[in-house]
């Protein structure tokens, strides 16, 4: 069964259907009150390195060497997967990312990630 991961930009209101909210940014979002958030967890450890980050600059033409790199950070910090993992495990699970581009973000990744490698973590690509 495939895990229950959504992707919104964190400025969208909170629904119920969310489940766990949790921040993946490894800044706060500029303009959001913490209590408006209604966040579950902050995870900045899942966020990809500053260096990542500053490298990819939300250019698209990056995005497919991004996403390799990102997931190779992924591939090496098993405590953060493993703590974002036990929260897919308990139901849906909604990553928050303050970026513009829904498509081109490192919460599609990860999203993509998740599901490719299961609850468990085991990499299936």
């Amino acid at each position: 069964m495939t895990p229950d991961i959504r992707v919104k930009r964190i400025y969208e209101p909170a629904d119920n259907a969310d489940g766990a909210r949790i921040l993946i940014d490894r800044l706060w979002p500029r303009g959001v009150r913490k209590d408006d958030a209604h966040l579950t967890v902050w995870m900045k450890d899942i966020a990809p390195s500053p260096e990542l980050r500053k490298w990819f600059d939300h250019d698209p033409a990056r995005f497919e060497e991004f996403t390799f790199r990102y997931q190779a950070e992924l591939d090496a910090n098993h405590a953060a997967v493993g703590q974002i993992n036990a929260y897919v495990k308990q139901g849906p699970v909604t990553l928050l990312y303050a970026a513009h581009d829904p498509v081109h973000n490192h919460a599609v990744v990860l999203a993509d990630y998740l599901k490719a490698t299961g609850a468990a973590g085991r990499k299936a690509h």
